[in-house]
């Protein structure tokens, strides 16, 4: 899952927003450095990512992009469940809309701001300053964090195909979208009741 899901999949806990945005950026044991709400917030990141990589419709949307992209294609496929999360209006009713989420977001992560990893600190000002959470609804938005992973990533040279195959597919690509992530939040709610119960 990329940044959006991670945020929306962190129920407004400000801990574990922070450590669930910062988790790929902790390796090893420098994860003790942070408080055990941020741990927590890490583990279920990590819960996250396996369960959208087992997942039967995350293995068929890799399959639009994987000819082309191999190894990175589970990467465009998380953007892709972004965009069509950010326009899945009902999952933000509670918030009062996609653009109020987003807001909010910024706002817990800036109330941990000290403590995260300084390459998200780096990261985060782009994020906020450019609205990442609120324009995933948009191609445009797509687009341009497409060709941020290719920037990341060390052997990604372009990310023009991956545009064109998200929009030759996009219909095929939603229902994979559809039938994922109500899985997916039902699994991270449970971990996470989970968690506070140890």
């Amino acid at each position: 899952m990329n940044y959006l899901a991670h945020a929306y999949l962190s129920f407004n806990k400000k801990d574990i927003l922070a450590g669930n945005m910062i988790s790929d950026f902790v390796k090893g044991k420098s994860k003790f450095n942070y408080s055990e709400g941020i741990q927590k917030g890490m583990h279920l990141h990590r819960l996250i990512d396996a369960f959208t990589d087992a997942h039967p419709a995350t293995a068929n949307a890799k399959k639009f992009f994987r000819s082309t992209y191999r190894l990175y294609s589970g990467a465009f496929v998380d953007i892709v469940y972004d965009h069509f999360l950010a326009l899945d209006t009902k999952q933000f009713d509670e918030y009062n809309g996609l653009k109020k989420f987003s807001k909010q977001v910024y706002h817990l992560l800036e109330n941990n701001f000290t403590v995260l990893p300084v390459p998200f600190q780096n990261l985060f000002f782009y994020m906020k300053h450019q609205d990442w959470l609120y324009n995933y609804q948009f191609k445009e938005g797509i687009k341009k964090s497409f060709q941020g992973l290719v920037r990341r990533a060390a052997y990604l040279q372009e990310s023009d195909i991956a545009f064109i195959i998200f929009n030759k597919n996009y219909f095929e690509l939603k229902n994979c979208y559809d039938e994922f992530f109500p899985q997916v939040k039902q699994f991270t709610f449970q971990n996470l009741n989970n968690m506070r119960a140890d």
